[in-house]
Protein backbone atom coordinates (compact mmCIF):
# COMPACT_ATOMS: atom_id res chain seq x y z
CA UNK A 1 0.00 0.00 0.00
CA UNK A 2 2.64 2.66 1.02
CA UNK A 3 4.76 0.87 -2.37
CA UNK A 4 1.48 1.95 -4.48
CA UNK A 5 1.38 5.16 -2.38
CA UNK A 6 4.80 6.67 -3.07
CA UNK A 7 4.20 5.20 -7.01
CA UNK A 8 1.41 7.74 -7.47
CA UNK A 9 2.69 10.31 -5.70
CA UNK A 10 5.92 10.20 -8.22
CA UNK A 11 3.85 9.65 -11.22
CA UNK A 12 2.12 13.06 -10.05
CA UNK A 13 5.15 14.71 -9.68
CA UNK A 14 6.62 13.69 -12.75
CA UNK A 15 3.57 14.95 -14.82
CA UNK A 16 4.19 18.72 -16.32
CA UNK A 17 2.32 21.58 -14.35
CA UNK A 18 0.51 23.94 -16.76
CA UNK A 19 0.43 27.68 -15.67
CA UNK A 20 -2.47 30.51 -16.65
CA UNK A 21 0.43 32.11 -19.00
CA UNK A 22 1.20 28.80 -21.41
CA UNK A 23 -3.55 28.84 -22.06
CA UNK A 24 -3.84 28.77 -25.52
CA UNK A 25 -4.40 32.66 -26.69
CA UNK A 26 -7.86 33.61 -27.90
CA UNK A 27 -8.08 34.10 -31.57
CA UNK A 28 -8.05 37.51 -33.05
CA UNK A 29 -11.09 39.95 -32.84
CA UNK A 30 -11.96 40.48 -36.61
CA UNK A 31 -12.23 44.11 -37.68
CA UNK A 32 -15.61 45.30 -39.38
CA UNK A 33 -15.14 46.53 -42.88
CA UNK A 34 -17.87 48.62 -43.24
CA UNK A 35 -19.18 51.15 -46.35
CA UNK A 36 -20.72 54.18 -46.79
CA UNK A 37 -23.25 55.81 -48.56
CA UNK A 38 -24.45 59.09 -48.93
CA UNK A 39 -27.24 60.69 -50.34
CA UNK A 40 -26.98 64.20 -52.19
CA UNK A 41 -29.99 65.45 -53.84
CA UNK A 42 -33.58 67.46 -54.01
CA UNK A 43 -37.08 66.73 -52.19
CA UNK A 44 -37.31 64.00 -54.53
CA UNK A 45 -34.35 61.99 -52.45
CA UNK A 46 -34.77 63.84 -49.57
CA UNK A 47 -36.98 62.69 -46.09
CA UNK A 48 -40.47 63.15 -46.90
CA UNK A 49 -41.17 62.99 -50.60
CA UNK A 50 -38.51 61.31 -51.77
CA UNK A 51 -37.12 57.75 -52.45
CA UNK A 52 -34.24 57.71 -49.82
CA UNK A 53 -36.11 57.31 -46.37
CA UNK A 54 -37.19 53.93 -47.75
CA UNK A 55 -33.87 52.89 -49.40
CA UNK A 56 -31.88 53.92 -46.31
CA UNK A 57 -34.05 51.76 -43.87
CA UNK A 58 -34.96 48.72 -46.25
CA UNK A 59 -32.20 48.08 -48.89
CA UNK A 60 -28.39 48.86 -46.69
CA UNK A 61 -27.21 45.66 -44.70
CA UNK A 62 -26.01 46.70 -41.32
CA UNK A 63 -22.30 47.10 -42.83
CA UNK A 64 -23.29 49.85 -44.92
CA UNK A 65 -23.90 53.32 -42.99
CA UNK A 66 -26.26 55.38 -45.10
CA UNK A 67 -26.73 59.35 -44.67
CA UNK A 68 -29.22 61.40 -46.42
CA UNK A 69 -28.26 64.83 -47.13
CA UNK A 70 -30.61 65.65 -49.92
CA UNK A 71 -32.66 69.00 -49.23
CA UNK A 72 -36.15 70.44 -50.69
CA UNK A 73 -35.94 72.78 -53.51
CA UNK A 74 -32.41 72.21 -54.25
CA UNK A 75 -30.37 72.63 -57.75
CA UNK A 76 -26.89 71.83 -58.57
CA UNK A 77 -26.40 75.26 -58.15
CA UNK A 78 -28.20 76.06 -54.69
CA UNK A 79 -27.28 73.04 -52.92
CA UNK A 80 -23.47 74.33 -53.30
CA UNK A 81 -23.93 77.82 -52.61
CA UNK A 82 -25.80 77.29 -49.31
CA UNK A 83 -23.34 74.81 -47.81
CA UNK A 84 -25.02 71.60 -47.84
CA UNK A 85 -22.44 70.08 -50.36
CA UNK A 86 -19.62 71.19 -47.94
CA UNK A 87 -21.59 68.92 -44.89
CA UNK A 88 -21.00 66.12 -47.64
CA UNK A 89 -17.58 66.48 -47.85
CA UNK A 90 -17.02 66.60 -44.37
CA UNK A 91 -19.14 63.13 -44.43
CA UNK A 92 -16.56 61.17 -47.23
CA UNK A 93 -13.60 62.83 -45.27
CA UNK A 94 -15.16 60.40 -42.17
CA UNK A 95 -12.18 58.10 -41.38
CA UNK A 96 -12.83 54.31 -40.54
CA UNK A 97 -15.32 53.30 -43.67
CA UNK A 98 -13.70 50.42 -45.98
CA UNK A 99 -15.01 52.49 -48.61
CA UNK A 100 -17.34 55.73 -49.29
CA UNK A 101 -20.15 56.23 -52.44
CA UNK A 102 -21.83 59.63 -53.31
CA UNK A 103 -25.12 59.03 -55.03
CA UNK A 104 -25.99 62.93 -56.30
CA UNK A 105 -29.22 63.53 -58.38
CA UNK A 106 -30.35 66.81 -59.42
CA UNK A 107 -32.49 68.32 -61.90
CA UNK A 108 -35.96 69.02 -61.29
CA UNK A 109 -34.86 72.30 -59.48
CA UNK A 110 -31.91 73.38 -62.28
CA UNK A 111 -35.32 73.42 -64.52
CA UNK A 112 -36.41 77.09 -65.94
CA UNK A 113 -38.78 79.76 -63.96
CA UNK A 114 -36.84 79.09 -60.08
CA UNK A 115 -35.03 82.04 -59.35
CA UNK A 116 -32.20 81.47 -57.60
CA UNK A 117 -32.32 77.66 -58.33
CA UNK A 118 -32.64 77.22 -62.08
CA UNK A 119 -29.21 76.37 -64.05
CA UNK A 120 -28.44 76.79 -68.13
CA UNK A 121 -28.82 73.28 -69.08
CA UNK A 122 -26.03 73.43 -71.85
CA UNK A 123 -23.73 75.02 -69.31
CA UNK A 124 -23.89 75.70 -65.60
CA UNK A 125 -26.02 71.88 -65.29
CA UNK A 126 -22.73 70.00 -66.75
CA UNK A 127 -20.22 72.14 -65.32
CA UNK A 128 -21.36 71.49 -61.59
CA UNK A 129 -21.56 67.99 -62.04
CA UNK A 130 -18.34 67.64 -63.31
CA UNK A 131 -17.43 69.27 -59.85
CA UNK A 132 -19.56 67.03 -58.09
CA UNK A 133 -17.34 64.28 -59.44
CA UNK A 134 -14.19 65.43 -59.20
CA UNK A 135 -14.41 66.72 -55.57
CA UNK A 136 -15.66 62.94 -54.69
CA UNK A 137 -13.46 61.76 -55.92
CA UNK A 138 -10.41 63.80 -54.33
CA UNK A 139 -11.87 62.62 -51.43
CA UNK A 140 -11.50 59.51 -52.00
CA UNK A 141 -14.83 58.57 -52.51
CA UNK A 142 -16.88 57.26 -55.40
CA UNK A 143 -19.12 58.86 -57.23
CA UNK A 144 -22.54 58.37 -58.93
CA UNK A 145 -24.89 60.05 -60.65
CA UNK A 146 -28.59 59.16 -60.84
CA UNK A 147 -30.90 60.92 -63.19
CA UNK A 148 -34.15 62.83 -62.04
CA UNK A 149 -37.26 60.82 -61.16
CA UNK A 150 -39.86 61.41 -63.55
CA UNK A 151 -43.00 63.46 -62.77
CA UNK A 152 -46.08 61.62 -62.88
CA UNK A 153 -47.84 64.06 -65.51
CA UNK A 154 -50.23 62.99 -68.09
CA UNK A 155 -51.57 64.43 -71.83
CA UNK A 156 -54.24 61.39 -73.17
CA UNK A 157 -52.30 59.01 -71.35
CA UNK A 158 -48.72 59.63 -72.01
CA UNK A 159 -46.24 60.29 -69.56
CA UNK A 160 -45.18 63.74 -70.20
CA UNK A 161 -41.22 63.61 -69.09
CA UNK A 162 -39.89 66.96 -69.30
CA UNK A 163 -36.76 65.96 -66.99
CA UNK A 164 -35.70 63.65 -70.29
CA UNK A 165 -33.46 66.66 -71.22
CA UNK A 166 -31.68 66.40 -68.21
CA UNK A 167 -31.39 63.17 -67.60
CA UNK A 168 -29.94 62.81 -71.09
CA UNK A 169 -27.61 65.71 -69.91
CA UNK A 170 -26.53 63.38 -66.97
CA UNK A 171 -26.03 60.34 -68.94
CA UNK A 172 -23.75 62.37 -71.38
CA UNK A 173 -21.53 63.27 -68.42
CA UNK A 174 -21.44 59.80 -66.74
CA UNK A 175 -20.32 58.09 -70.25
CA UNK A 176 -17.60 61.30 -70.68
CA UNK A 177 -16.37 60.90 -66.73
CA UNK A 178 -16.46 57.33 -66.36
CA UNK A 179 -18.99 57.65 -63.52
CA UNK A 180 -21.61 54.58 -62.38
CA UNK A 181 -25.31 55.84 -63.76
CA UNK A 182 -28.22 54.60 -62.02
CA UNK A 183 -30.98 55.57 -64.22
CA UNK A 184 -33.59 56.64 -62.42
CA UNK A 185 -35.46 58.58 -64.61
CA UNK A 186 -35.64 56.17 -67.31
CA UNK A 187 -37.05 53.09 -64.88
CA UNK A 188 -39.45 55.46 -63.25
CA UNK A 189 -40.73 56.79 -66.46
CA UNK A 190 -41.46 53.31 -67.99
CA UNK A 191 -43.00 51.90 -64.54
CA UNK A 192 -45.45 54.87 -64.30
CA UNK A 193 -46.26 55.04 -68.01
CA UNK A 194 -47.23 51.11 -67.55
CA UNK A 195 -49.25 51.83 -63.79
CA UNK A 196 -51.01 54.87 -65.83
CA UNK A 197 -52.26 58.22 -64.47
CA UNK A 198 -54.96 56.63 -61.84
CA UNK A 199 -52.32 53.81 -60.57
CA UNK A 200 -49.67 56.05 -60.01
CA UNK A 201 -51.17 58.41 -58.19
CA UNK A 202 -50.40 56.44 -55.63
CA UNK A 203 -47.76 57.02 -55.09
CA UNK A 204 -48.38 60.77 -54.25
CA UNK A 205 -48.17 61.69 -50.10
CA UNK A 206 -52.18 61.89 -50.13
CA UNK A 207 -54.75 60.94 -51.96
CA UNK A 208 -55.67 63.16 -55.18
CA UNK A 209 -58.59 65.53 -54.85
CA UNK A 210 -61.88 64.29 -56.06
CA UNK A 211 -61.50 66.43 -59.34
CA UNK A 212 -58.11 65.63 -59.87
CA UNK A 213 -58.61 62.26 -59.35
CA UNK A 214 -61.87 62.34 -62.53
CA UNK A 215 -59.49 64.02 -64.62
CA UNK A 216 -57.23 60.98 -64.40
CA UNK A 217 -59.25 58.68 -65.35
CA UNK A 218 -59.65 60.34 -68.39
CA UNK A 219 -55.63 59.99 -68.61
CA UNK A 220 -55.37 63.72 -67.62
CA UNK A 221 -53.29 65.16 -65.29
CA UNK A 222 -54.62 68.61 -64.13
CA UNK A 223 -53.06 71.41 -61.03
CA UNK A 224 -53.97 69.30 -58.19
CA UNK A 225 -54.45 73.04 -56.48
CA UNK A 226 -56.73 74.48 -58.61
CA UNK A 227 -58.71 71.78 -60.24
CA UNK A 228 -58.24 73.47 -64.03
CA UNK A 229 -57.21 71.39 -66.89
CA UNK A 230 -54.03 71.50 -67.91
CA UNK A 231 -53.43 71.67 -71.70
CA UNK A 232 -50.29 70.68 -73.51
CA UNK A 233 -48.14 73.82 -72.52
CA UNK A 234 -44.93 75.16 -73.61
CA UNK A 235 -41.58 74.49 -71.32
CA UNK A 236 -41.77 77.97 -69.23
CA UNK A 237 -45.60 77.54 -68.57
CA UNK A 238 -44.85 74.39 -67.70
CA UNK A 239 -42.25 75.26 -65.40
CA UNK A 240 -43.77 77.70 -63.17
CA UNK A 241 -46.16 74.72 -62.57
CA UNK A 242 -43.41 72.52 -61.20
CA UNK A 243 -41.93 75.43 -59.30
CA UNK A 244 -45.31 76.04 -57.56
CA UNK A 245 -45.07 71.95 -56.89
CA UNK A 246 -41.61 72.05 -55.32
CA UNK A 247 -41.01 75.16 -53.11
CA UNK A 248 -37.65 75.90 -51.80
CA UNK A 249 -37.68 74.06 -48.19
CA UNK A 250 -38.87 70.84 -47.21
CA UNK A 251 -41.71 69.10 -49.70
CA UNK A 252 -45.45 69.65 -48.04
CA UNK A 253 -47.34 66.62 -47.34
CA UNK A 254 -50.17 66.81 -49.72
CA UNK A 255 -50.93 65.48 -53.31
CA UNK A 256 -48.88 66.53 -56.42
CA UNK A 257 -47.52 64.58 -59.12
CA UNK A 258 -43.67 65.13 -58.20
CA UNK A 259 -42.93 64.28 -54.22
CA UNK A 260 -43.66 60.71 -52.78
CA UNK A 261 -45.70 58.87 -49.86
CA UNK A 262 -44.83 55.46 -48.48
CA UNK A 263 -45.59 53.35 -50.56
CA UNK A 264 -43.89 55.59 -53.59
CA UNK A 265 -40.76 55.67 -51.67
CA UNK A 266 -40.75 51.92 -51.30
CA UNK A 267 -41.71 51.17 -55.20
CA UNK A 268 -38.51 54.08 -56.32
CA UNK A 269 -35.87 53.04 -53.16
CA UNK A 270 -36.57 49.54 -54.91
CA UNK A 271 -35.92 50.49 -58.67
CA UNK A 272 -32.43 52.51 -57.42
CA UNK A 273 -31.54 49.94 -55.48
CA UNK A 274 -32.09 47.32 -58.49
CA UNK A 275 -29.87 49.65 -60.80
CA UNK A 276 -27.15 49.86 -58.20
CA UNK A 277 -26.14 46.84 -57.84
CA UNK A 278 -25.39 46.53 -61.61
CA UNK A 279 -23.94 50.19 -61.88
CA UNK A 280 -21.37 49.20 -58.91
CA UNK A 281 -20.80 45.19 -58.41
CA UNK A 282 -18.57 45.92 -55.33
CA UNK A 283 -22.15 47.01 -53.04
CA UNK A 284 -23.71 43.88 -54.18
CA UNK A 285 -23.17 42.15 -51.20
CA UNK A 286 -24.26 44.87 -49.08
CA UNK A 287 -27.87 45.92 -50.75
CA UNK A 288 -31.05 44.15 -50.32
CA UNK A 289 -32.96 44.15 -53.62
Amino acid sequence: MIASFALALALQVAQPQTSPEAAPAAPPVQRISASKIILVGDSTTAVIGGWGPSFCADHVTSFLACVNLARGGRSSGSYRAEGSWDLALAEMSAPGYAATYVLIQFGHNDQPGKPGRSTDLATEFPENLRRYIAETRERGAVPVLVTPLTRRQFIAGQLQNDLEPWAEAIRRIAAETGTPLVDLNASSAAAVQALGPSMSARFAQTPPPPAVAAALLTGETIPASTGVAQPAVTPPTQAQINAAAEPLGQARTTFDYTHLGKEGADFFAALVTRDLITAVPALRRSLVP
